[in-house]
């Protein structure tokens, strides 16, 4: 979410003001509606019969979609494994659009001067039906619907100014109006992404209480919170994604960190939520993770800069569930690498995306972001949605920001990737206003729409959505996960997250159902897993061993003399491992399906003293800046070695591969 507040905030981190947050809700989270109308209720559904029977219409010249999405590989599937490409919009307004000073009851403090009213923006000028339609003529699929964790909580009825195009609404809370205009949607054959996009009801982004997920929260209740959202529509289907934070950023005083297990560590907040919804909530969702938006001080000799997706490449997620992960990331042309955007107090000397040459915008855009879907077989591999973009339309003259939009509207097109443009509806008065949106209405309910003829972004637009990409059936690909007990468990496994504590007080790391050991890190504790080659190995009745001796070493010989060798019996492969700070503590042994696996001898691989994994490893650098070792994709892993002698660490040392038979 993009605007001058923006320029505004960033000032604050200079002068190190403190943050003074919007007002916490005052409601508690409850593991239910807590009473308001679900999406199912009639109390929900009456009185929008008209809205319904008009969005059907428009739906009807619509190509279907069967859901749930899923994903293969960097493609976003539906459930019959065809694409599903995300042509998406965000319709922004229920998460807020006031600045945060002033009444907000006042349009004048509101971002643009447009005061949504606490719901989707444009509801008090067009009928929801008009809106929606206008979505699907300019060729949107899926709408990315942001929300505050406050909404959620607010019992306070909309103004009746606020749905005055929309009188069915009137009386209703935030949360129940969303409900409408989520089943509205998705009756039109609109996918829908919740987007939990600020915790205050607010316009976002900069230094205002809502940098992080758990910024004006904790995030047990922001846990919560998304437990109680992923419920509340799991019966709808074409709700069809989890976009778990926007933007997350500097606070005055402190960064956001890929990985550092501490209370501002966003890839452990992400995964452990991300997990939660599809193991407690709604196992159909397409779990989203956006990159981290800012970190240091905007000011030159200072280290600052936009980290966005480029964490991943050494640190991914793994979920419980393969095919649920999607990573996604903003650009806009007044923001760069390591700009934030800012003009005057906050500006740096760094060169916008807007001042870059077009191969600059490309480099830096692959390196930010879309690597992600261009090296394929690499444990970070997903989709990548670029859930944010946009630029100002017929009032922007700048010769720099209309080649940036072009430009990178034309790496859009040759990367086939995933989009959502900001913002789709907007308000004007006269042909004249913010100008950022798609689809604009005045206070009158007329419409002033990209197609009109004097906006010079609709030929972009239509490349756009018409681009030729990939289309039809995906076929389905290997999975390479990473695991990374750095500082807790980490159980990818839904059947071993079912189960007593395997080896209590270590921290433990197991590969998701359906998944073998591949890889070890000599140091560092990372694995990784994959189903290459003979796909899922595991007795569909189940059954593990806990291994913490030599008991089954003898029937391939001794493949690591002098060293202390945790083996699977035969039939059984390592699907998992523990830890006791850097030391091995014990291997897990999934028992195979029969016949699977058959062969008893193999080979050592050692990975003390450097890296030792093969000519063409697959999976990509799970443990950056550690000895890995890791059997080929037709083998699997079926022992640890390491040493106990005097001076090491206990860390592993080798691994027992074996042939897939």
């Amino acid at each position: 979410m993009r605007g001058s507040f923006v320029r505004a905030t960033l000032a604050a981190v200079l002068l190190l003001a403190p943050v003074t947050p919007a007002a916490a809700a005052t409601a508690t989270t409850q593991e239910s509606a807590d009473g308001l109308p679900s999406v199912s209720d009639p109390a929900t559904t009456a009185g929008t019969s008209a809205v319904s029977a008009t969005a059907g219409a428009s739906a009807a010249s619509v190509p279907d979609w069967s859901a749930p999405l899923s994903t293969r590989g960097r493609w976003i599937v539906d459930a019959d494994g065809d694409r599903f490409k995300l042509r998406s919009g965000n319709w922004h307004g229920a998460s807020g659009t006031w600045n945060g000073s002033g009444s907000a009851d006042d349009d004048a403090n509101h971002h643009a001067g447009e005061n949504a009213g606490r719901v989707p923006l444009g509801l008090d000028r067009a009928p929801m039906a008009e809106i929606i339609s206008g979505f699907h003529e300019i060729g949107i699929n899926s709408i990315r619907l942001p929300f505050s964790n406050e909404m959620i909580h607010d019992t306070r009825p909309v103004t009746d100014g606020a749905v005055a195009a929309n009188p069915t609404l009137r009386g209703r809370t935030p949360l129940e109006v969303y409900d409408v205009v989520v089943r509205e949607l998705t009756a039109s054959k609109i996918a829908v992404i919740l987007n939990n996009h600020t915790n205050t009801t607010r316009w976002c982004c900069g230094v205002d209480g809502n940098e992080r997920w758990n910024a004006s929260r904790s995030t047990g209740a922001w846990e919560s919170d998304w437990l109680f959202m992923a419920r509340r529509y799991q019966g709808n289907q074409r709700v069809v994604g989890a976009d778990l934070y926007n933007e997350v950023r500097r606070t005055v005083w402190d960064d956001p960190n890929w990985g550092l297990g501490d209370n501002h560590d966003w890839f452990t907040a992400s995964q452990r939520v991300g997990d939660r919804i599809l193991t407690e909530a709604n196992p159909d969702l397409l779990i989203i993770v956006e990159g981290i938006n800012w970190t240091g001080i905007p000011v030159d000799g200072f280290a600052h800069g936009r980290p966005t997706l480029e964490p991943v490449r050494h640190l991914s997620h793994t979920l419980v569930d393969s095919g649920k992960l999607v990573y996604s990331a903003h650009f806009y042309g007044y923001t760069g690498p390591n700009h934030s955007g800012a003009t005057g107090i906050g500006e740096t000397t760094d060169p916008r995306y807007q001042d870059l040459s077009p191969t600059e915008l490309t480099d830096v855009l692959n390196r930010q972001a879309l690597y992600v879907t261009a090296e394929g077989e690499r444990h970070f591999t997903a989709p990548v949605w670029i859930s944010e973009f946009g630029v100002g339309g017929r009032e922007e003259t700048g010769a720099k920001q209309r080649a940036w939009f072009e430009n990178f509207v034309d790496h859009l097109i040759r990367t086939d990737a995933d989009f959502a443009y900001w913002p789709l509806v907007g308000w004007h008065d006269n042909r004249r206003g913010n100008g950022w949106a798609l689809l604009h209405w005045d206070a009158a309910g007329h419409r002033m729409g990209l197609y009109d003829g004097d906006d010079w972004r609709a030929a972009a637009w239509t490349r756009l959505v018409g681009a030729p990409g990939r289309t039809g059936h995906i076929a389905p690909v290997a999975d390479w996960s990473m695991l990374s007990p750095d500082h807790a468990d980490f159980i990818a496994s839904r059947r071993m997250r079912a189960l007593p504590d395997w080896n209590s007080g270590a921290r433990k790391a197991v590969c998701p159902d359906g998944q073998r050991l591949l890889g070890l890190s000599h140091t560092g504790n990372r694995g990784l897993c994959s189903d290459a080659t003979a796909g899922p190995l595991g007795d569909p009745a189940g059954g593990h061993e806990v291994v913490v001796d030599e008991r089954h070493v003898g029937s391939s010989g001794d493949w690591a003399s002098g060293y202390t060798k945790l083996q699977c019996a035969d039939g059984h492969f390592l699907t998992g491992y523990s830890v006791r700070g850097a030391a091995v503590s014990a291997a897990l042994c999934a028992v195979a399906r029969p016949g699977a696996i058959t062969g008893t001898s193999g080979r050592t691989v050692w990975f003390d003293r450097g890296d030792n994994r093969g000519p063409s490893p697959k999976g990509g650098d799970f443990a950056h800046g550690h000895y890995k070792g890791q059997c080929a994709a037709d083998e699997y892993a079926a022992g640890i070695a390491y040493t106990g002698r005097l001076g090491s660490s206990r860390t592993p040392d080798a691994l027992h591969c074996r042939k897939l038979t």
